[in-house]
This record gives C-alpha cells, sequence and structure tokens, in this order.
C-alpha cells in the first residue's frame, strides 16, 4: 500500500483509471480503497482530486459501454457467463435481475456500490433494450456518485488513512501477509458458501427426453416457471407454463394433484432456483417434483428440433 501510495503521487490518474478499469471489467481487484487513497494524497501532496474523478469516470463509462453493448447483441449468455466466472454464481443473475425489474435504469445509480449487482447491470440493461441515451446518463451518473464518495472519504479522513500507510509502511511484509490473509480467507468463505448453496440445491434433475416421453404419453406434467420477472421479458416462456411468481405458491399447491409430475424450470447457472423451488413443492406432499436438467436453455435446444408439444396448463 505504501508502494501503491508512491505510484499514485508519481503517475497519478494513470494508476487510478488502470485499476478502476480492470476492476469494472471484472477481475477482483479493489479499486475503492485506491480512490480512498487518492483522496488523501490530494489533501496531503500534489495529486489532483479532479483529475482522479474524471479518470475514474471515464474508466467507468468505457467498461460499462462495453458490457452494455454485449447485452444488447448476446443478452441472456453474457449475464450467464459473467454469473459463472463471479465468486458468488448460484443466485447472481436472480438477484440482479429482481433488483433491475423493480427499480430499472435508475439502479445503475447505486449498482456500483452493491458486490455482483455492479458486474451485471449494464449487460442486463442492454439485454433489457434500454436506449442508450437514460443509460449513459445514469452510468454516468453512478460512476460520478460512485468513485466521487470513495475520493471525499478520503479527503475527510486523511489523517487516518496517512496513518495507516505509515503503520503498514513500519510492517513491511509483515502487512502484505495479512493482507493476502484476508483475502485468502474471503475467497475461501465464499466458495463454502458456493458449496453450501450448491448442497442444497442437489436433487435429481429431469432430463429434456424423459420431459417430452412424460408429455407425448399423455401424462400432463405441470411445467412450472421458476424465473425472474426480467427474465420472463427477456425469453419466452415454456408454452403452457405456470409463473410461480404470479400467486401465492399455497395457492397454486393447492389447485395441484400431489401425484402428477411438478417439473420446475430456470435460466440461472445449475438449475439453483428451480432446484429450490422444486424442494418446496416436495416438502408439500408433491413426490414427483424435479428441476428440469438444463433449464430454459436445454428446452429451446430441443425445439430447435422438434415443435412444441401440447402441455395442459395449470392455473392458481
Amino acid at each position: 500500500m505504501p508502494q501503491l501510495a508512491e505510484l499514485i503521487q508519481v503517475y497519478g490518474v494513470l494508476i487510478v483509471f488502470g485499476i478502476v478499469l480492470v476492476e469494472q471489467f471484472g477481475l477482483p481487484i479493489p479499486a475503492y480503497p485506491i480512490l480512498i487513497v487518492a483522496g488523501a494524497l490530494s489533501v496531503t501532496a500534489d495529486v489532483s482530486w479532479q483529475l482522479v474523478w474524471m479518470a475514474a469516470i471515464l474508466a467507468c463509462l468505457i467498461c460499462d459501454a462495453f458490457w452494455f453493448r454485449a447485452g444488447r447483441f448476446y443478452g441472456k449468455r453474457i449475464l450467464r457467463l459473467l454469473c459463472k466466472i463471479s465468486l458468488s454464481p448460484d443466485s447472481c443473475v436472480n438477484q440482479t435481475e429482481d433488483r433491475f425489474s423493480k427499480f430499472g435504469v435508475k439502479s445503475l445509480l447505486v449498482s456500483k456500490f452493491v458486490p455482483g449487482f455492479n458486474t451485471i447491470a449494464a449487460p442486463l440493461s442492454g439485454a433489457m433494450g434500454v436506449s442508450a441515451r437514460p443509460f449513459l446518463l445514469y452510468a454516468v451518473t453512478g460512476a460520478a456518485l460512485w468513485s466521487g464518495t470513495g475520493i471525499l472519504l478520503g479527503v475527510w479522513f486523511h489523517n487516518s488513512v496517512d496513518g495507516v500507510l505509515d503503520t503498514l509502511s513500519t510492517m513491511g511484509s509483515t502487512a502484505l501477509t495479512i493482507v493476502a490473509g484476508l483475502l485468502a480467507l474471503f475467497i475461501a468463505f465464499k466458495y463454502a458458501e458456493r458449496r453450501r448453496h450448491r448442497s442444497r440445491s442437489a436433487i435429481e434433475r429431469i432430463e429434456m427426453d424423459e420431459l417430452l416421453a412424460l408429455i407425448d404419453a399423455g401424462h400432463e406434467p405441470v411445467i412450472i416457471d421458476a424465473r425472474s420477472l426480467t427474465a420472463q421479458q427477456m425469453q419466452a416462456a415454456i408454452p403452457g407454463a405456470v409463473v410461480f411468481r404470479a400467486c401465492q405458491p399455497e395457492h397454486l399447491m393447492a389447485s395441484l394433484d400431489r401425484d402428477r409430475h411438478i417439473v420446475v424450470y430456470c435460466s440461472c447457472p445449475d438449475d439453483v432456483t428451480a432446484a429450490e423451488v422444486a424442494r418446496q413443492f416436495m416438502a408439500n406432499g408433491f413426490h414427483r417434483a424435479r428441476p428440469l436438467k438444463g433449464g430454459l436453455d436445454a428446452w429451446n435446444a430441443q425445439r430447435g428440433a422438434d415443435p412444441d408439444p401440447e402441455l395442459d396448463p395449470a392455473t392458481c
């Protein structure tokens, strides 16, 4: 950190621009502490907070514009890719879609303050068909708020920041060991959380071939759409599917025969949401409830080769 402070003093906005840029592209490099240090150095050293602020906003805008265009052209695929490479992929898509569905493009004002949401908000805006002008307006404003807050914190607490830097400089390699240890603990915690989440979704899946066989044999399986409201706007549902979020779960379950086949699908990594909803059905006596392996992607892949079979729609 002391060496970083020296680099900021020497190279100024270039260091801030580079670190913010790589963080906004998704690499696990924390840029916010750099903004705080730069803000503190603007008081105690020859560092212009105005130039640092503009560099951070420009870096954010470059990344946001890139992900916005990627979302516009690749849609749901780019969201799944980003969530798969994140430390918390299992709930990444649905949580972000829910937030975006609630606040729309205005969520970009605070997206950079929310881990996970920051990576997905821009491509989701493109995938949802948000026009470029409001996107740029909210993206720039959000970047200015995020980076400006970090710089302002450094200005306000510059004495404390200087004290921390001085302490780290006296600790030498010990400081690096502590920082590396904390980072390793964080990654281990997220990995354990991911394993725990996956173990909860460890439930038998139904394959597409088996689902189509049930339909062809006249078993009339009830297909449940467990996707978020935003995901439903982005991709058409399986014909005849019941939207799980359209009514109270207890009302839906009360209207169904517990001996019928219940097939739940979603469009999130590892079918996590579908598995959770299927567990709810099983806990209420639906012993034939299963998540669809591969979710909506598996259905659409099969549908490209075969016509849509007739499904028996269920209602709440």
